[in-house]
């Protein structure tokens, strides 16, 4: 009996720390209004895109399209190297560009010169792109850049503070959305993930710590944003916590209507579904 007792409380313990390290943040009213817009929405991952990319991922071009379907917005920020918050996804140019190079290696100027994969259409600034979308939700993500994270987080809030209108952030980065904590607790932060198999460049480890949500006790935040495929325990156990939660990226692919019940925001490409599915 002795022996049970001590097991349990050894187990209880742990199950305890768990929970410590993988639970989310609670919102303010504040956040919770911000919260509202993204209820139920369907976001269109980097702009309504064609999967041909003859309507290119972040242009103006499909930002404008989903905008005017009704749909939420998914946009990735970086920065240039003369510290402009730019909306591109890959840190290479060569995929959406065809040149060889770094985005953090080139200016503004440059950069807005080049073409998205062989159209008209150009690198824009989310400054442009908040303009031009209105008032239509944005859900902002902000590209881990090392040690500079901070200069990106610093910039992006002054772009969306003077620019946009309704919008939150997320990050695969927990030192990004733990910056917001910090420095914005009232914006609507959300954590960036996906099983530990699927994140690329980063080691075992911490691919580990990040898939299965052990950095939340350094954000704390308000929604988890995780990808299509089945989700590890400690997932599930944050949803106990009644987080908002988010999903990416819904193809027709995969099973629509099963993300949609699960989730309270749905970030899809590919599809032209309801603007809102409840």
């Amino acid at each position: 009996m002795i022996l049970l007792l001590w097991t349990g409380g050894i187990m209880a313990l742990l199950l305890g720390v768990l929970l410590f390290f993988i639970a989310p943040g609670k919102m303010s009213p504040e956040t919770k209004l911000s919260a509202k817009k993204f209820y139920g929405l369907n976001c269109a991952h980097r702009g309504l895109h064609t999967e041909d990319q003859t309507v290119p991922e972040n242009s103006m071009s499909a930002f404008i399209a989903a905008r005017d379907k009704g749909y939420g917005i998914e946009v990735d920020v970086q920065l240039s190297k003369d510290g402009k918050v730019i909306a591109f996804h890959d840190f290479d140019l060569r995929r959406a560009c065809g040149v060889d190079g770094l985005v953090k290696n080139m200016n503004w100027a440059e950069l807005s010169k080049l073409s998205l994969f062989n159209t008209d259409e150009t690198i824009p600034l989310l400054s442009g792109v908040l303009d031009a979308v209105g008032a239509t939700p944005v859900i902002v993500e902000l590209k881990p850049i090392g040690k500079n994270y901070a200069e990106l987080c610093q910039k992006t809030l002054d772009v969306l503070r003077e620019n946009g209108q309704h919008w939150c952030i997320e990050s695969f980065d927990p030192r990004i959305v733990a910056w917001f904590k910090k420095n914005a607790p009232t914006v609507l932060r959300g954590q960036l993930s996906c099983s530990p198999d699927k994140f690329e460049v980063i080691t075992a480890f911490a691919s580990f710590i990040f898939g299965y949500l052990l950095t939340n006790f350094l954000s704390r935040p308000h929604f988890i944003a995780y990808c299509v495929g089945l989700h590890p325990l400690t997932t599930r156990l944050c949803r106990l916590f009644k987080p908002m939660n988010m999903v990416w990226t819904v193809t027709p692919k995969v099973g629509i209507e099963h993300y949609q019940s699960r989730n309270d925001t749905v970030i899809f490409e590919y599809y032209n579904p309801p603007p809102r599915f409840k």
